[in-house]
């Protein structure tokens, strides 16, 4: 089972994934990133990528999506809070683009 991280373990996580930051407070916090694409095309083939990787997971982010960029939010409803798992999913969502 899932935990939550403190907040100590979130930004020494987050130092290790550049491009996230962390977002909102108390219930509605999660880490973030806003990935930036050449046209719509691009930006919805990484979501496709992204959904087919949350799926296996079972660990779904929130999106924003938009003609040339994409915000994910990663948090874990179980545990109201960030978890190891968001971190996990985060660097899968950046190794789709390495």
């Amino acid at each position: 089972m899932s935990r939550a991280l403190t907040p100590t373990q979130i930004v020494t996580r987050l130092a290790e994934l550049p491009g996230w930051k962390l977002s909102g407070d108390g219930a509605d916090v999660a880490i973030e990133r806003t990935y930036t694409f050449a046209n719509y095309y691009e930006t919805i083939a990484f979501v496709n990528a992204l959904a087919f990787i949350a799926h296996a997971a079972d660990h779904h982010p929130d999106l924003s999506v938009h003609f040339n960029r994409c915000v994910v939010r990663f948090s874990t409803h179980d545990v109201q809070g960030i978890s190891d798992t968001d971190f996990a999913c985060a660097a899968r969502a950046d190794a789709l683009l390495a």
